[in-house]
């Protein structure tokens, strides 16, 4: 298999020298690096190109580096059903990059974009309905990045005095939020099943 995938990376990268920065080979499964502006012209080659055949878009993620100057890898999945292969397409974005859209190319990326965009704040150019897809309308920020506070920024309850669900600021009350870090097993003033054969010795 490792032949074949270094045998796939030369390919790609022969053919669309444009598009590629570098490829490897890590744990079975081929990563090509990919500049941002040719993401959509690659990916229509990966898909056109009888070698490749990558009919399938299986996903699209990112991953956030808060301390590199491009903060974002955007990762796309694909398959290749007919050479029975695996692709993993990245391209580093800044936070104000426009990412190509690739729905002309696979119109399944519509909501892989959709996501990421909602959970990453990364936009796509050309993305025909860029807008939130799990998180609610006046959601603010955007929940995978890393500096996305672990308790958000509002909480949301029913009030029953005014019969609607409220949205209001995180308060966290702090009497509650004492931590005993001591193992369960350690200062219990009781005796675990089994302790008794320790005492008997």
């Amino acid at each position: 298999m490792s032949k074949a995938l270094k045998e796939l990376g030369s390919h790609i990268e022969t053919r669309r020298s444009d598009c590629v920065l570098g490829w490897s080979i890590a744990r079975g499964e081929l990563t090509v690096d990919v500049a941002l502006p040719n993401i959509a012209g690659l990916t229509e080659f990966l898909k056109v190109d009888p070698t490749c055949a990558f009919s399938t878009l299986i996903d699209i993620t990112a991953v956030d580096h808060p301390e590199r100057p491009k903060r974002f890898d955007v990762v796309y999945h694909l398959l290749s059903m007919y050479q029975n292969h695996r692709i993993r397409l990245r391209v580093a974005a800044r936070e104000e990059d426009m990412v190509p859209s690739i729905t002309e190319v696979y119109p399944a990326a519509n909501w892989f974009e959709r996501e990421v965009f909602d959970m990453f704040g990364l936009l796509f150019s050309g993305h025909p309905d860029l807008r939130r897809i799990l998180t609610d309308y006046g959601f603010r920020g955007h929940p995978l990045r890393k500096d996305f506070p672990t308790t958000g920024y509002t909480e949301v309850r029913y009030d029953e005095t005014r019969k609607r669900v409220v949205y209001e600021p995180v308060k966290l009350v702090q009497e509650y939020r004492q931590f005993d870090f001591m193992s369960p097993w350690e200062g219990a003033d009781y005796v675990l099943p089994g302790d008794e054969k320790e005492e008997a010795k």
